[in-house]
C-alpha cells in the first residue's frame, strides 16, 4: 500500500437503537395512512373527511403554502394544517452539479439534526436519493456518514418529504430539462434503511400508495440498501412489496468483509447472500450487489472470481447483477478508487462467469454527494 495512504478510520461500535430520550417529530399525515388520518382529524374535533383534501395538496398538487389551499374554510384552515401538516424540515443548502441536473439539499430538521437529500436528473428518468436516518450507526470505515456515528432515526414523514420536496422542484420547472416528476427513489443517503424497519417501510407504502393517499410511485421504481441485516432482509422479502433490494457486499470474503462492513461479523458473506437469493426467490425481483471499488483492497482478479462463484453458487437465473461503485474520496479515508485497468479487469472477469455487472455513474462528486460521502455539515 502507498506511503501516503496510512491514515486509518476510527473504529466505531455498531450501533442498532437510536440513542434515547430524543423528542419524537411532529406527527404528519405521511405517517399515517387514510383511516388514521381521518381519525386525527375527528379526534381533535375535525371533520375527518378533510383528510383527503389536505392529502390532495401535499401528494398530489404539492402545495407548501396553506393559503393556496382555498377549498379549506378559513376558519379552521390553520387547525387543519396544523394538524396534519405541520413543518419537518428545513433547507439550508442546495448545491448544484452536472449543470443543475444534480441538487443536493442540506436540511434541518425539527430537533436541529442534519441530514442530506439528492436529486439526480437523466433523460429518461428523476431518482431521488433520500435519507433515513441522522448519521449511521453501521460503522463502515471508508463512508463519511458510517464514520459520523447514529444520531437518530427519521420518521416515515421525514424520509418522504425529501421526495416530495424533489417533486416540487421538478413539477415547478426548477430543474433543468423542463417540468417532470420523480421517476425513482433509491434509499442509499444517510444511514441504515433495516435498521429503521417501520419508518422506511411506512415511507415506501406512502410513496406507492395510489393518489391522493399517497404519491402513486410504482414499486419497481423503489430500492432500499442494506448493509446486510438478515432478519430485516427476510421480513421484506415478506411484505408484498416488490421493491428493489441493493445489497452492500463489498468483499465476497468475510475476512475483509469483517473490516470493510463490521456487520459481518454478525452476519457472515454465507448468511448475506443467502438472506438476498431468498429476496429474489420470493418477490422474483432482481438483487443488486453493490460494490464499491478501492484500489489494492478489494478489486483483485481473484476476488473477481471468487464474488462470481459465490452468486453462482445460487444459480445462474438471473436473480442478480452487480453493480460496481468507483469509491468516492472520504477525508482522512485510507483508501482510493481503483485503478481503471483493475476496474476493467474486475467488470471482464465477472462477466465471463455470466454475471450482469455494470459501473455506477458516480454523479455528484464535486458537491460530496455521491455514494458513500454524505456527511451533513453546516
Amino acid at each position: 500500500m502507498p506511503d501516503d495512504q496510512t491514515e486509518s478510520p476510527r473504529l466505531l461500535p455498531l450501533v442498532f437503537d437510536e440513542p434515547r430520550g430524543r423528542k419524537k417529530p411532529p406527527r404528519h399525515l405521511a405517517d399515517l395512512d387514510e383511516d388514521g388520518r381521518r381519525e386525527l382529524l375527528t379526534s381533535l374535533g375535525l371533520p375527518g373527511f378533510r383528510a383527503k383534501q389536505l392529502s390532495t395538496h401535499y401528494f398530489a398538487r404539492l402545495v407548501d403554502d396553506p393559503a393556496l389551499m382555498t377549498d379549506l374554510p378559513a376558519l379552521q384552515r390553520d387547525e387543519l394544517v396544523a394538524a396534519l401538516l405541520p413543518p419537518l424540515m428545513t433547507a439550508l443548502r442546495t448545491q448544484e452539479a452536472d449543470k443543475g441536473t444534480t441538487r443536493k439539499t442540506l436540511w434541518k430538521l425539527f430537533d436541529g439534526a442534519l441530514v442530506e437529500s439528492v436529486l439526480m436528473r437523466y433523460p429518461d428518468r428523476a431518482t431521488v436519493c433520500v435519507s433515513s436516518q441522522a448519521g449511521c450507526g453501521m460503522a463502515c470505515p471508508f463512508c463519511a456518514t458510517g464514520q459520523g456515528g447514529l444520531q437518530r432515526n427519521m420518521s416515515t414523514a421525514e424520509i418522504v418529504e425529501q421526495v416530495v420536496a424533489a417533486a416540487r422542484s421538478l413539477a415547478r420547472d426548477e430543474v433543468p430539462g423542463g417540468v417532470g416528476r420523480v421517476s425513482n427513489v433509491v434509499f442509499m443517503g444517510m444511514g441504515e434503511p433495516l435498521a429503521n424497519y417501520k419508518a422506511v417501510i411506512g415511507a415506501v407504502r406512502r410513496l406507492t400508495d395510489p393518489s391522493p393517499a399517497g404519491l402513486g410511485m410504482s414499486a419497481r421504481g423503489i430500492t432500499v440498501s442494506t448493509v446486510g441485516l438478515v432478519p430485516r432482509i427476510n421480513q421484506l422479502a415478506q411484505e408484498g412489496i416488490p421493491v428493489t433490494l441493493a445489497l452492500s457486499l463489498h468483499a465476497p470474503d468475510d475476512e475483509l468483509r469483517n473490516e470493510l462492513v463490521p456487520i459481518n461479523t454478525r452476519f457472515s458473506v454465507a448468511q448475506t447472500v443467502e438472506a438476498a437469493w431468498n429476496y429474489a426467490r420470493t418477490t422474483k425481483r432482481r438483487v443488486s450487489i453493490e460494490y464499491a471499488m478501492m484500489r489494492g483492497i478489494n478489486d483483485q482478479g481473484d476476488r473477481a472470481d471468487l464474488l462470481g462463484d459465490v452468486l453462482n453458487s445460487y444459480g445462474d437465473w438471473g436473480w442478480v447483477h452487480v453493480n460496481l461503485i468507483p469509491l468516492n474520496p472520504t477525508p482522512g479515508s485510507k483508501w482510493t478508487a481503483s485503478d481503471p485497468r483493475d476496474e476493467r479487469e474486475f467488470v471482464r472477469r465477472l462477466e465471463a462467469k455470466g454475471i450482469p455487472t455494470t459501473v455506477r455513474d458516480t454523479r455528484g462528486r464535486e458537491i460530496d454527494g455521491a455514494c458513500g460521502q454524505l456527511a451533513a455539515s453546516e
